[in-house]
């Protein structure tokens, strides 16, 4: 696979030279135009025409090329969607025949997630209209195509080795049931009672569904991952292909029939569906062809398990874009279709019980530091807070790796109602070659698991400086030179709770220790706290969220984070944990807060669900930094410890942060 050396990464960065050499032909001119209306990749046509005539090489290309928004390009980045594409290209088709564009360069940089695709025009052609539907015809061809991809591929032990091909896939039970209450209360009425019943079932046994579907008795093969008629064109006379199947950035290995299923189960009115359904079978199990030892029971069983898949898709992906009155159309198009399907195959005999997924724990191993992806986001932090409303003193210290900027971002800040804002804050910190022990021209901070998973000794000692006016800390402004210094125990008080969406893990804590600030000296003796652990692709510019971790007196531990992703439904992670009690997790945590004109947070009521408890804020100290990307975006990050009130008559106190991009 090519990499940036011959990578385009704009129309405009082509010349006729590279044109020629990479297409055989001597081109004389070019013109480009956007096609397609892609959020995470942009298309455009390249005509072109030839020196002295010479038409020898095609008439137009398309040249695929990474979005150029930055939080749509960090995303197809982390989650792998332009490196699988472009592998597909390079390493999966031209082995294949079938409904594939040639290609005629691929390039891909892992880093910045640039990349190109020239690859051959499907043109004259017409786009499949998932909403009309396909004509018999149509649907045969695409079955059939489809069948001469599986073909050569199904148990493929290369590929079911293939990194790049097997990444763990986000989706799991918790954020499918976080998206279908969205998709639920935004349908309402216009879900079919039955068709609802296939949603909730599906949504109960979803963890155990792909279990089962992921056993190695199961067929296996090559996945496009989103096989609809919006990424097929039909080809016209004068084509090169009668269909061109499209964007397989989604590629991946699983359970063999997906693709069939989600094809079938969408691309036909049910009553034409039903028509000729067997009929559509036949026309995919023959096209497979005489070497595969599939029979045709065995394609028929893995569509009907598989038809899930289509009922999950019209849940997620609504819930991931924008709203729009097509998209409402075909969104509940898709539902109606899928779950049709699913109940004239009686699918729903073969799904699992409904259950529900313990909350998952870290590992002691989690608690050091992690190889790091490639991403030039991909990051890893370790927090740590205390409060004290007796002393009216609170603190919070975070250590961030940035490798792939060779970065390291230390943080230290202690706050309280009747003190200022003492800060050590450090955003370009060297990266140390052992985050254990970190020393820089203003700060020595050392990190011990001395007894991973339950005790964790956190030293900090530096100059820093005092703010009277925390918001200062928003505007960039200079503090008064002081000292900071910190040696503090993290006790585990609670169980350590790892994230299902992301890898990280938060443990309710008592603190112990010393701490002094601006010639003020704290002695804390099992006082709240917290500590979280993370690693992956975080980009804290591109999202906004409440995060909390609270501690009540009588023994209760809470945490949770309300996600806002833009075009996204509201996202909730976390747990609630009775003193002597299991830890449950939580469908839901919603924040809403006030503002003051200089950034700093003035209230916030938090409402958590399954629990139906209602939080009130009382902000005792605020200790806000503010995070700048490298391109350029700002977020502030005010972060302040509170006194808690729930809406029963219990009391407490814990820290809460507010990410907030400026957009």
């Amino acid at each position: 696979m090519a990499r940036t050396a011959d990578l385009v990464e704009r129309p405009a960065d082509l010349t006729t030279d590279w044109l020629s050499v990479v297409l055989g032909g001597a081109v004389a001119g070019f013109t480009f135009e956007r096609i397609g209306t892609g959020q995470m990749s942009e298309c455009y046509r390249i005509s072109l025409t030839y020196v002295d005539g010479d038409a020898t090489g095609p008439e137009s290309v398309v040249l695929k090329v990474a979005a150029t928004d930055s939080s749509s390009r960090q995303t197809g980045l982390a989650l792998g969607l332009y490196e699988r594409e472009v592998r597909f290209y390079t390493d999966i088709a031209p082995g294949l025949s079938g409904p594939v564009a040639p290609c005629h360069h691929a390039a891909y940089d892992p880093e910045t997630g640039a990349f190109d695709l020239l690859l051959g025009d499907a043109a004259p052609a017409a786009v499949g209209d998932e909403l009309r539907g396909a004509t018999v015809d149509e649907a045969a061809l695409a079955v059939a195509q489809l069948g001469r991809v599986h073909g050569t591929l199904l148990g493929d032990v290369a590929l079911a080795g293939a990194e790049w091909l097997n990444r763990e896939s986000p989706l799991n039970q918790a954020l499918v049931a976080q998206l279908w209450a969205g998709f639920s209360d935004r349908y309402g009425e216009t879900i079919a009672p039955a068709h609802r019943v296939v949603c909730e079932r599906l949504v109960a046994a979803f963890d155990a569904h792909l279990a089962a579907e992921a056993s190695a008795d199961r067929v296996h093969g090559l996945i496009h991952g989103d096989y609809r008629l919006d990424n097929m064109l039909f080809g016209r006379p004068g084509a090169d292909r009668p269909l061109t199947v499209v964007d397989w950035q989604t590629v991946t290995w699983g359970p063999a029939f997906t693709d069939l299923a989600y094809f079938l189960g969408c691309a036909l009115p049910a009553e034409t569906r039903r028509d000729h359904y067997d009929a559509l079978l036949r026309a995919y199990h023959q096209a497979l062809g005489e070497q595969t030892p599939i029979d045709l029971d065995t394609v028929r069983d893995g569509v009907r398990r598989q038809s899930f898949f289509g009922v999950m898709m019209a849940i997620v992906s609504s819930m991931l874009v924008e709203r729009t009155d097509r998209g409402d159309q075909m969104f509940m198009t898709m539902l109606q279709r899928h779950c049709d399907h699913v109940l004239d195959t009686d699918a729903l005999a073969v799904l699992p019980e409904a259950s529900m997924p313990e909350p998952l724990r870290p590992a002691a191993g989690d608690e050091g530091p992690h190889a790091p992806g490639g991403e030039e986001l991909w990051n890893e932090s370790w927090y740590f807070d205390f409060a004290d409303d007796r002393q009216g003193v609170g603190g919070w210290v975070r250590l961030g790796l940035v490798p792939n900027q060779n970065t390291a971002w230390i943080n230290a800040l202690v706050c309280g109602p009747d003190m200022p804002t003492v800060a050590i804050v450090d955003f370009a910190a060297p990266l140390p070659a052992n985050p254990a022990e970190v020393h820089t021209e203003t700060a020595h901070l050392r990190l011990d698991a001395t007894a991973p998973l339950q005790t964790y000794r956190v030293t900090v000692q530096g100059r820093g400086e005092a703010f009277d006016d925390p918001a200062a800390l928003l505007r960039g402004e200079p503090g008064r030179p002081t000292e900071l210094t910190m040696d503090l125990i993290w006790t585990t008080a609670g169980t350590p709770y790892r994230y299902r969406i992301a890898p990280r893990y938060e443990i309710a804590c008592t603190v112990s220790g010393s701490v002094i600030a601006d010639g003020r000296e704290f002695r804390l003796d099992a006082v709240a706290g917290q500590r979280d652990h993370s690693w992956g692709v975080r980009d804290w510019w591109s999202m906004d969220w409440v995060w909390n971790a609270l501690h009540l007196d009588d023994g209760t531990h809470i945490h949770g984070v309300d996600i806002r992703i833009p075009s996204a439904p509201p996202m909730s992670v976390g747990y609630l944990q009775p003193a002597g009690a299991p830890l449950a997790e939580l469908t839901e945590v919603s924040a809403k807060a006030v503002f003051a004109d200089n950034g700093l947070p003035v209230a916030t009521t938090l409402t958590l669900q399954p629990a139906d408890l209602t939080l009130e804020v009382d902000i005792r100290g605020h200790a806000p930094v503010q995070l700048t990307a490298a391109d350029g975006r700002v977020s502030q990050f005010p972060r302040a410890w509170a006194a808690i009130t729930t809406g029963d008559g219990r009391t407490g106190i814990g820290w809460l942060e507010w990410n907030r991009n400026a957009r």
